[in-house]
């Protein structure tokens, strides 16, 4: 898969054969690039955010063992996006391969493929500094009494918003090193939760509680449909990964970079979000607690049960520093790929969402849209209690959809499909097909009722809010953009993508 050292322009030249200018810092190394994917998947984040979703959905077994099937399927995805990333290493990634793929009707492929990303990438930051509000919510109500009620979370929520917008402004090389110190932050916090869930609690639940326990409290009769709902928990955790494709014009020798953070953040992820997972549920010391818990956050009471309130608020802390670690590098994703759409035109106001700052070389406005946007998905648990499980739907939809239309295209290249330096060889077509029939089946499955019965308060507006987005971006194809969306634009000649690099240079 690998070829010779890349020379230290590489990366420049083949932006530009791309037809776009090194307007973003190229700073990042490649563990940065895979310490983006890392941190926004976050096995601290949504594998803790969502538990208690899995204890009512399924419960124990459907947890462990549904972790490992999905994230096998999510590795085929992976692979095949990867495969695609080296030959189009650009900030806009998928829309970008769409349009590139396509035998006909490119520009529609792409508008679509970036209409679906777009949403999944605002909905994936709702769901992560959401969770970080219930989490830091449940936390302050612990040790200060800041009730947790959904207003009291709202508002954390768009304070963390605005911390993760303010870091994000500050430019690109404070988010890297945030970013490096957060892959530490997430392996050394797994091994101190597992460690001290191991040692400390006086007693733990059985394997066959662990590996075998059923729990149905959805109100849906049946086993099986509740066994799929309950695997949300996995893909939800898994998602975000196309990081490192946004990140690719500010990543060294991208090509091969961007395809292996993709890659290893899977990996990596799927590994220790198993350990995780399988200590957190032998730590349960009442299941009745951990359902019932008053702070809305199920393992902050497991940790509390467990280790006792010191300890267990020491854990928590841990879980709620890499929520915010993930967040932030979600805001950056987020608007990394908010640049290059709006580079192309394709969201209303392009040419102030494209504009970067000359002084950090940072898209500042299109960090605002990320938050901004993210905050109006997650207004809604105001009056829906099941608002967050729909956030992730929004999420694990939009980004998968996006995930796998470009490798839907490549199949259909077959042989005339030209490869990057990294390549999966004669597994191309067997691993894109897997990934293609996954993707269909999960989009159908999570925008389903979760709960029964059906209530304004359990009601998953997931369907809805897809519509939205897809209907809004259909209705604006069919009567405008038809006409004069192309695709990705070309910036210039050699020369005028050269005379904008000069215009951005730092002073």
């Amino acid at each position: 898969m690998a070829a010779e050292p890349a020379p230290a322009n590489h990366d420049e030249t083949r932006l530009h054969e791309l037809g776009y200018a090194q307007e973003l810092a190229r700073r990042m190394s490649g563990f940065s690039n895979f310490a983006v994917s890392f941190t926004i998947i976050s096995i601290l984040s949504g594998c803790l955010t969502l538990y208690g979703f899995g204890l009512n959905t399924g419960g124990p077994v459907v947890i462990v063992w549904g972790w490992p099937i999905v994230g096998l399927l999510t590795l085929m995805v992976g692979l095949a996006m990867a495969e695609v990333c080296s030959s189009f290493p650009t900030a806009g990634g998928l829309y970008y391969w769409a349009a590139k793929l396509a035998r006909r009707n490119a520009a529609a492929w792409s508008w679509f493929t970036g209409w679906f990303n777009f949403l999944g990438q605002v909905a994936v930051t709702a769901g992560i500094d959401f969770g970080a509000a219930f989490f830091l919510n449940a936390f302050l109500n612990l040790q200060f009494g800041f009730d947790a009620t959904p207003g009291n979370t709202i508002l954390l929520f768009g304070i963390i918003l605005v911390v993760h917008g303010l870091l994000n402004t500050f430019g690109v090389r404070l988010v890297a090193r945030l970013n490096d110190i957060s892959v530490w932050w997430h392996v050394i916090g797994v091994l101190i939760i597992v460690l001290v869930l191991a040692f400390v609690p006086d007693q733990h639940q059985s394997a066959s509680f662990v590996f075998g326990h059923f729990v149905n409290n959805t109100g849906w009769a049946s086993t099986l449909y509740v066994c799929l709902l309950g695997l949300l928990l996995a893909q939800y955790t898994l998602t975000g990964y196309d990081a490192s494709a946004h990140m690719t014009e500010e990543t060294h020798d991208a090509a091969r970079s961007g395809p292996r953070g993709i890659v290893m953040s899977i990996v990596v992820s799927l590994i220790a979000g198993w350990v995780l997972l399988i200590g957190l549920t032998f730590a349960i010391q009442s299941y009745e607690s951990a359902t019932g818990t008053a702070t809305a956050v199920p393992p902050a009471q497991i940790f509390i049960d467990a280790v006792g309130s010191t300890g267990g608020k020491l854990l928590l802390l841990i879980a709620i520093g890499a929520q915010l670690f993930c967040g932030m590098s979600s805001v950056t994703a987020n608007s990394r790929m908010i640049y290059a759409f709006s580079r192309d035109g394709a969201l209303p106001a392009s040419a102030f969402w494209h504009r970067v700052n000359k002084r950090t070389r940072t898209p500042t406005n299109a960090v605002w849209l990320a938050a901004g946007g993210a905050f109006v998905l997650g207004l809604p648990y105001l009056w829906n209690n099941t608002a967050y499980a729909a956030v992730t739907s929004i999420a694990v939809i939009g980004l998968y959809i996006a995930y796998v239309l470009p490798t839907f295209l490549r199949l259909r290249q077959g042989d005339a499909f030209e490869r990057g330096p990294w390549h999966l060889g004669r597994w191309s077509k067997i691993v894109g097909t897997i990934a293609v029939v996954w993707v269909g089946i999960i989009t159908i499955l999570f925008m389903l009722p979760q709960v029964n019965p059906i209530t304004v308060t359990t009601f998953n507006y997931t369907p809805i809010a897809v519509l939205v987005v897809l209907g809004f971006a259909g209705i604006w194809w069919a009567t405008s953009a038809r006409r004069w969306f192309k695709g990705p634009k070309v910036q210039g000649t050699p020369e005028e993508l050269a005379a904008i690099e000069r215009d951005l240079e730092v002073i």
